[in-house]
């Protein structure tokens, strides 16, 4: 399972897949098809499968696995909140919010019954909640689940740890879809600044704080300070990562939707491209994220005046996405 996992984070999806697959065919022979072993390996199957937009193959994986996980473990165990957790997160990005909700609820319940309220795991699952509720929109139902995650975080764990600073994250990230700018930035700052002390400036652990106030920058039409940070995010990854890993892809977005909004076409264009190029191969060319790249590339086109080009690659991507239904 381990070279499964660095194929994973390598971004070699289907090998991965094909090693977890023989994997599991070994566990439920020798161990039974009930074993928590044996969900341990569909869990991780599911996750390739979700990742490559395969969400109908995805899920019942992942539903056997929880099954697994309740009968031999007992209902409320850890490993079952977990297991929760992993198919709500399914559902929630298929934006079916009402099934993913009771998963996330009972996960912190288990949480909450097993460890005490104040348990870091327990503001694990209450992330997970809140961002349900951001990615709706209702940010008045995310907000104080957002401020409980970061006040246990800073009790357990001290002001300058990384889950402190993803909390911070995410609590910037709500004011500025708010438009609180002035409220957003001293947290994305804060958050930078602890993950620059314990990881280092040049680490790939930085780029999203780095990206995230990039973006708030961006919001507010600071379009220089906005791509000197997009592109020291770039610079990071390609030196740690090289320039074909699947993880640079989001920052070449950043860059090309900061170029479109600044008319720099072809710049916008060349990012895009790059972007496109990277998810067609580690993806495959039906995976939905094609399909958004497709539309962006479009939507470019159409600002371009170069309507024949625009149509066509929206027709494509409109093809991918009725495959995947």
């Amino acid at each position: 399972m381990q070279k499964a996992g660095i194929l994973h984070q390598q971004g070699r999806y289907d090998q991965a897949a094909a090693m977890v697959t023989e994997a599991l065919e070994i566990a439920e022979v020798r161990q039974g098809p009930n074993h928590p072993d044996v969900a341990t390996s569909l869990n991780f199957l599911a996750l390739l499968h979700s990742e490559k937009g395969r969400y109908q193959a995805a899920e019942p994986l992942y539903k056997r696995s929880l099954a697994i996980m309740e009968k031999a473990l007992g209902p409320e165990h850890q490993s079952v909140a977990i297991a929760l957790g992993n198919l709500a997160e399914l559902y929630q990005a298929q934006g079916l919010f009402a099934e993913a909700e009771p998963l996330y609820t009972r996960a912190v319940e288990i949480a909450v019954a097993a460890l005490g309220p104040d348990h870091p795991n327990v503001a694990a699952s209450l992330n997970n909640l809140a961002g349900l509720h951001y990615a709706r929109g209702d940010f008045a139902a995310a907000e104080p689940l957002y401020e409980r995650v970061l006040s246990i975080r800073e009790k357990a764990f001290g002001p300058d740890n990384s889950a402190v600073a993803a909390s911070l994250n995410n609590l910037a990230t709500l004011y500025r879809a708010r438009g609180q700018y002035a409220a957003a930035e001293p947290l994305y700052e804060r958050s930078l600044a602890i993950v620059v002390r314990r990881a280092g400036p040049d680490d790939p652990g930085v780029v999203i704080a780095l990206n995230n106030l990039a973006e708030l920058y961006a919001a507010q039409g600071e379009f220089a300070a906005a791509e000197h940070l997009y592109q020291r995010s770039l610079a990071i990854l390609e030196q740690a990562l090289g320039p074909e890993h699947p993880d640079i892809d989001q920052s070449l977005n950043y860059l090309a939707e900061l170029y479109r909004a600044q008319r720099r076409y072809g710049a916008a264009e060349h990012m895009y491209r790059r972007s496109l190029a990277l998810r067609e191969k580690h993806l495959g060319p039906d995976h939905r994220i094609v399909a958004n790249s497709l539309e962006n590339i479009a939507k470019l086109y159409s600002m371009m005046g170069k309507s024949d080009d625009a149509r066509k690659l929206s027709e494509r991507a409109a093809r991918i996405r009725a495959r995947m239904r």
